[in-house]
């Protein structure tokens, strides 16, 4: 149930064999997502639970899920860019249905980052999976 965008990122994982090149490509995709308008980095977009300072704004659009966001920490705005690439563009009635752990887990994240990012990409699976419930 993947977005092609996603499924992209996995088949470029499946090329990197190097966890080490995996996690630059990750942070190659936080740098060159566009950077969020400060405007939108208030308390109402912070995303709490995360190591980091993160913020995720909904933008949803006749009936379809987008979203901007942004970290102080370029690891996680990488993982912001994947998550953009899991979700955006995906009906509002289908984000929920859609296994995040199982298709992060494609990508090996949840061996490679620290107890910390993990939960913080939770958190972040969680505002998505709430902010699009909310509709």
């Amino acid at each position: 149930m993947a977005t092609e965008a996603f499924e992209e990122i996995v088949e470029t994982f499946d090329f990197l064999d190097d966890w080490e090149d995996r996690y630059r490509h990750v942070i190659d995709m936080g740098k060159a997502m566009p950077a969020l308008d400060d405007a939108f980095k208030v308390p109402a977009t912070k995303v709490d639970g995360c190591s980091s300072q993160v913020w995720l704004v909904p933008l949803p659009e006749d009936g379809v899920f987008h979203f901007r966001g942004d970290s102080d920490a370029m690891i996680v705005r990488g993982l912001v860019a994947i998550l953009g690439a899991l979700y955006d563009g995906v009906p509002m009635a289908q984000v929920g249905q859609i296994d995040a752990p199982a298709e992060l887990g494609r990508l090996g994240l949840t061996d490679h980052l620290s107890a910390q990012r993990s939960n913080g990409l939770r958190a972040m699976v969680d505002r998505i999976r709430l902010v699009s419930a909310a509709g």
